[in-house]
């Protein structure tokens, strides 16, 4: 709309000295009417009005120097959305580093700018906060997920409400509810400011056609001061309104040829005012700032067509010939630029085809579980930043290549729908089966039959872990009431046992002398070899079992048997395979279920991460463009599959290890 507004107004002077024409022929019976009338008027009513009219031009000079000021101060600001109004700011905007402030802090700046500040003065502000608030909302929430995923929760029952975001989307909501009323209240004003000049044109129009030669100059300065003070109209009544009122002030002037003293003064001046108005629009014409010299220009032809008069005939095409000229530089750049911009734009099409092929080789045809679901999703999301980090496209083809990338993700969220709807019965089924066994667990979680209860709870969380998924509305509860349940029973038994056995107490102190004696054999490092070192795990494990509160001594023959190791100069991983092994026997000898269980978990989320790393790694090599083995790229990504693949082969093997032990 801003462009059409300004080829409105550039080429509604390009026709002027042809509608002056016409405009006057068909008026030129008018105005001889009204010269008989200036005629017949008294000789001493004309000088008495000249002398009173140079009075009034004295006086109109100052107004006028003060209007030119005002119009400068008005061409630092103009209007964001309307390019016609002209404000002045009235308080200046904070500049805020919005990416060191936190989430809280986001919300009450958002808030202080909205109380402060209306709201056509910080749109670009509250662009900022959003998208900086929406960024560290979703790393929040991935931290939340990971937190939650950590502690033993499934990734697809995993939510989290923040009320700090329901306060972020009011006040965006209470933002854009009141820039809608700013324009509304701008659409009203302009209504309203276009009757008031319709008005003053009736006005001049009786003037002219009631002229009294004592009066009327100084009527019709009233009129043009209350025209200048009018407020803005819509655009798309601009021309026609100005073209009218133009057409009558120089109607007027006209009639004013009896006083050609002072009609030649007061085209002195316009002509200066215009001169000055030729000269910025030239200057600008070379300003390489071609947004800035074509918003500019817009102040200066409101200038020149609502604040600067008429000059005398013989100037006028000369004059308007310089305007015209620098304006049409101007618009010859601004559409030079903006083909450019329109050739990026058809590029664009292109390649966000491209993008859209790309999402229709994405495989979803053998999914069948939601961890393989979530890849597919994470490479369609991948896909939808790159589609739209493209940027625009021509508008004549913004709709079809919209619809394309439509259809190419239609068909993937359709097929994602279906399979999370099927696992839902299965869900309520899981859920049913896990609530039998924390009723079970509660049931059961003060018995002191110890030896029949501890093999029940065993069974039952080994059954708990083969149970699938439940609704994620109530993940979080009967995990918890199970995990409490078994907590009791299991902080029970050890109690018991650590209580009840004075043995374990010297089995400690064995203990100790012989990581004494460990320590030294170590350090005199004769004879030292594997099969001794099992020898002395194997003493070790036979001394018994200590109590809870003193398995330190434990984790200190470990380390001590973490130095043996290092001085046997054994591959790396065998040593962590034997630190892992020494560590499991330790818990299946202190009937640790727990921790035993929690290693297994461990275990199995260190495979899961190491296999994702490698078919990441393997689905890059795909996208080089050079993937050939002498690629020194492709070689690094190589080297760092085999370096996850030995590190995967270590985990499974420790997996293997827990899995053949019955616990």
């Amino acid at each position: 709309m801003l462009d059409e507004n300004i080829d409105k107004l550039s080429s509604e002077e390009a026709v002027k000295n042809d509608s002056e024409k016409n405009v006057k022929e068909e008026n030129i019976e008018d105005n001889k009417e009204a010269e008989e009338k200036v005629k017949t008027s008294k000789v001493e009513e004309v000088e008495e009005s000249i002398e009173k009219q140079e009075k009034v031009l004295d006086t109109e000079k100052d107004s006028l120097n003060k209007l030119e000021k005002k119009a400068e101060e008005e061409q630092e600001i103009i209007k964001e959305d309307t390019p016609t109004t002209v404000e002045k700011v009235k308080k200046e905007i904070p500049t805020i580093a919005y990416n060191k402030l936190t989430l809280d802090e986001l919300v009450d700046t958002i808030q202080k700018l909205l109380s402060q500040f209306s709201v056509q003065e910080i749109k670009s502000q509250i662009e900022s906060l959003k998208s900086e608030f929406l960024k560290k909302f979703k790393i929040f929430l991935a931290e939340k997920k990971e937190v939650f995923i950590n502690e033993g929760g499934n990734e697809i029952d995993f939510h989290y409400t923040l009320p700090l975001k329901n306060k972020f989307n009011d006040l965006i909501y209470d933002y854009k509810k009141k820039r809608q009323q700013y324009y509304r209240d701008i659409e009203n004003s302009q209504k309203e400011n276009l009757e008031i000049r319709l008005a003053l044109i009736e006005q001049l129009k009786h003037l002219i056609d009631n002229a009294e030669a004592s009066t009327m100059y100084k009527n019709f300065r009233v009129l043009q001061d209350e025209w200048r003070s009018a407020g803005q109209i819509s655009h798309t009544k601009y021309n026609d309104v100005w073209r009218t009122y133009h057409h009558h002030v120089e109607r007027f002037y006209d009639l004013l040829h009896l006083n050609n003293d002072l009609r030649d003064l007061d085209f002195k001046h316009n002509l200066e005012e215009k001169i000055k108005l030729v000269e910025k629009a030239e200057t600008l014409a070379e300003d390489k700032d071609i947004n800035h010299a074509f918003k500019e220009l817009q102040i200066l032809h409101r200038i020149w067509k609502e604040d600067v008069g008429p000059v005398a005939r013989d100037f006028r095409e000369d004059i308007w010939g310089r305007f015209s000229e620098a304006t049409k530089k101007i618009h010859d750049k601004r559409h030079e630029f903006q083909d450019k911009l329109d050739a990026k734009l058809v590029d664009n099409i292109a390649l966000k085809i491209a993008v859209i092929e790309k999402i229709k080789t994405i495989n979803i045809d053998d999914i069948t579980s939601h961890k393989l679901w979530q890849e597919r999703i994470k490479i369609l999301e991948a896909y939808r930043d790159e589609f739209f980090k493209v940027g625009r496209v021509p508008k004549s083809k913004n709709e079809e290549v919209w619809q394309l990338f439509k259809e190419a993700t239609r068909n993937f969220n359709k097929a994602k729908n279906i399979f999370y709807k099927s696992i839902k019965h299965d869900q309520s089924e899981n859920l049913t089966k896990k609530m039998q066994l924390v009723e079970q667990a509660e049931s059961l979680k003060e018995s002191d039959d110890w030896n029949n209860t501890t093999e029940v709870y065993k069974k039952i969380q080994a059954d708990w872990r083969k149970i699938g998924h439940v609704p994620r509305k109530d993940s979080d509860r009967i995990w918890k009431q199970f995990k409490d349940a078994c907590n009791h029973y299991f902080d029970r038994l050890h109690e018991k046992q650590d209580g009840a056995n004075q043995e374990q107490t010297d089995v400690f102190n064995k203990k100790k002398d012989f990581l004494d004696q460990f320590k030294e054999q170590v350090n005199q490092e004769e004879n030292l070899s594997l099969e001794l070192l099992n020898a002395y795990i194997k003493d070790w494990k036979n001394i018994g079992v200590v109590p809870v509160k003193l398995r330190h001594i434990d984790s200190k023959f470990n380390k001590a048997l973490e130095i043996a190791y290092k001085k046997l100069n054994i591959d790396k991983d065998e040593v962590a395979f034997l630190k892992f092994q020494n560590t499991v026997d330790v818990y299946v000898e202190q009937n640790d279920v727990r921790k035993m269980d929690n290693e297994q978990l461990f275990v199995r989320r260190k495979i899961d991460e190491l296999t994702r790393e490698i078919k990441q790694l393997e689905n890059n090599i795909s996208f080089i463009s050079n993937a050939s083995e002498d690629n020194p790229l492709v070689k690094n990504v190589y080297k760092n599959i085999a370096n996850y693949n030995k590190d995967l082969d270590v985990w499974k093997r420790k997996l293997s290890y827990i899995k053949q032990i019955d616990y």
